[in-house]
């Protein structure tokens, strides 16, 4: 299937590692021209000369409105403003019982995961709306819609983070600008590494054997019974970046596995 977004611009915030850097690779291979950014700049400049042509890089921290002025500026001097935008950077934040979570630990979640991309689409959703045409996908989570009690922080800012899509979708759709959520489940990213790693520490088991156990006892309705990939969140994302999902507006994709046991509404 031809995409039809060969020559667009997209960029990619989490571009370093993980889903960022998988639908990085996926647009380029439709010829889009790739922006990544991230925290780490080493992380992010290696990314985008792995990745080769058309890819480039830049670092910001989105929880600093001063840098996210920054990164717009930074990208209307050196490239052009993009087509398509990406929102993958995010945390899991602070775990435990949600009353003893401090306020610094909500705090930190909100900014990163919620905060960060109403920061970004500022600067870069109105320049495609005064194009006509625009793409726009943010990354939601499982959590968003099947909260677990021990991730209150991460769960609140995917939730609100998904209705700010939904609520978005429908002022920005009728400027040409389409915005949409995926909401993908225990990928393997660093992210989900760091977690596992810990549970093998704490239960004196390998990596492999981590996630075997977190999958039995924690996510019984993923019924694939292993960690997604990246570049299956990433062929969904680049989907709804393609000028095939000319009719899809404020929808939320699941990428996982079946681990939401509810239907989809």
């Amino acid at each position: 299937m031809d995409f039809g977004i060969e020559g667009k611009t997209a960029l990619i915030t989490g571009g370093a590692s993980g889903i960022g850097r998988a639908t990085a690779k996926a647009l380029q291979a439709e010829g889009v021209k790739v922006i990544l950014v991230d925290l780490k700049g080493d992380d992010v400049s290696k990314a985008a000369a792995d990745l080769g042509d058309g890819v480039n890089a830049l670092q910001a921290d989105l929880t600093d409105p001063r840098q996210v002025d920054g990164l717009a500026a930074s990208v209307e001097e050196r490239f052009q403003m993009p087509d398509i935008l990406v929102c993958a950077a995010g945390v899991t934040g602070a775990k435990g019982h949600p009353l003893e979570l401090n306020d610094s630990d909500w705090q930190h979640a909100w900014d990163t995961d919620f905060m960060s991309v109403v920061r970004t689409m500022r600067k870069f959703i109105p320049p495609m709306e005064r194009k006509g045409w625009g793409r726009a996908v943010v990354i939601t989570s499982e959590n968003a819609v099947q909260p677990y009690p021990e991730e209150a922080v991460y769960n609140v800012a995917k939730a609100g983070l998904l209705n700010f899509a939904k609520g978005l979708s429908r002022v920005t759709a009728r400027n040409g600008v389409l915005v949409n959520a995926v909401s993908p489940a225990f990928i393997e990213t660093p992210m989900t590494d760091g977690m596992m790693d810990k549970r093998a520490d704490q239960q004196g088991v390998t990596r492999d054997e981590a996630v075997e156990s977190f999958l039995d006892e924690e996510r019984p309705y993923l019924e694939l019974k292993r960690r997604g990939k990246p570049e299956e969140v990433a062929a969904a994302i680049a989907f709804l970046c393609s000028a095939q999902a000319s009719f899809v507006v404020g929808a939320n994709y699941r990428v996982d596995g079946g681990s939401v046991g509810a239907l989809a509404t």
